[in-house]
């Protein structure tokens, strides 16, 4: 009888060992450096290994995800929950643990949008407020915010050191350009000078209507923005403040603009063709015009500049596209696409 029980407890023990060890197995733990995109249809993250391609994990979001960012470690990504401009909530996840931490609530500043991370703290615009926000993880507290008075503040870009930022203002038809500076006030008619100070300084530049997506040239030198109404590029030059040019691109309902990381190429997705134009940087000439499916959307690029990633919002799909031979290579299985970003742990 003994020996009956202590086989039955020595199987009891393999069994719940086995059990254990497959479940192990299962859970893939997050690799060093990952690509983080958005499901708006699935209100999802998904983490996803970038040599295999493979999601390893889907952590929930909230009801209208657009942009995501990780932080400069990798280990913790935020989330704006958008809602037209009518919601307000930063979803935190962590990246490692793959699972989501307590949401931050941006009001009275609603509809955050556009995102980025910069010296430690996480810079977005809040299309509903008209506003650019700052919030500072070490603190728990937002630190800053400035408005811009233009309408649908929609996507950002901070300079590392967060002494300049570039906004679009997608109904506005502008581009903010906000700069730290100091400010030494005039004499006084009683003869007392106020101290010097720093503040904050608005240039608006007037582009076409329905400009979004843009980004910075990796030498800080130009910044180009598609439009989405009549699918041209302006290029405005960041030291001068001033309109360069524009590209009659022809790309109707531009939504994302990015620069290849050697600044040679400049990438466009057309949420409305579902194209991806590629652009000569120093010719302002196109080089492919490549069909990536339906609603292509956010963009993202390896960083040798070998490969770009366009969430295809209406194909459920992120697609692969090889730079060196510009054809779509692969599809990545993500419902409703679109906002994507690299994490990357030491």
């Amino acid at each position: 009888m003994k020996s009956i029980q202590i086989k039955l407890l020595t199987a009891i023990f393999l069994s719940i060992t086995l059990i254990y060890t497959a479940s192990q197995c299962a859970a893939q733990s997050t690799p060093a450096r990952t690509l983080l995109a958005l499901s708006k249809s699935d209100h999802v993250l998904a983490i996803i290994d970038p040599v295999s391609l493979k999601i390893i994990a889907r952590v929930p979001v909230g009801s209208d995800p657009h942009e995501v960012v990780a932080s400069a470690d990798g280990k913790t990504a935020y989330v704006t929950i958008y809602g037209g401009g009518s919601l307000h909530d930063l979803n935190v996840i962590d990246l490692v643990a793959q699972k989501a931490l307590p949401t931050i609530d941006t009001r009275p500043l609603m509809g955050p949008h556009g995102i980025t991370f910069v010296d430690g703290k996480v810079w977005f615009t809040t299309e509903g407020s008209k506003t650019v926000g700052r919030y500072d993880p070490a603190t728990g507290k937002f630190d800053w915010a400035m408005g811009t008075g233009q309408d649908r503040t929609h996507m950002i870009y901070v300079v590392p050191g967060g002494k300049r930022v570039y906004t679009t203002n997608v109904a506005s038809g502008t581009v903010s350009i906000l700069v730290d500076s100091l400010i030494k006030p005039n004499p006084m008619p009683n003869g007392f000078t106020p101290p010097a100070h720093w503040d904050w300084t608005q240039t608006i530049i007037p582009v076409s209507k329905g400009s979004e997506g843009f980004d910075v040239s990796p030498d800080g030198k130009e910044l180009w923005t598609a439009a989405s109404d009549d699918g041209t590029i302006a290029v405005i030059d960041l030291a001068a403040k001033k309109l360069l040019t524009t590209i009659d691109a022809k790309a109707m309902g531009a939504n994302r603009l990015k620069f290849t990381p050697d600044g040679k190429r400049v990438l466009v997705t057309s949420l409305r063709t579902g194209d991806l134009f590629i652009y000569d940087a120093a010719t302002h000439q196109q080089i492919k015009r490549i069909s990536t499916g339906h609603g292509a959307a956010g963009i993202l690029v390896d960083d040798d500049g070998s490969r770009a990633f366009i969430g295809c919002t209406g194909d459920n799909y992120v697609a692969v596209v090889d730079l060196k031979t510009l054809e779509v290579t692969g599809h990545i299985p993500v419902g409703g696409a679109d906002g994507l970003a690299w994490a990357v742990r030491p």
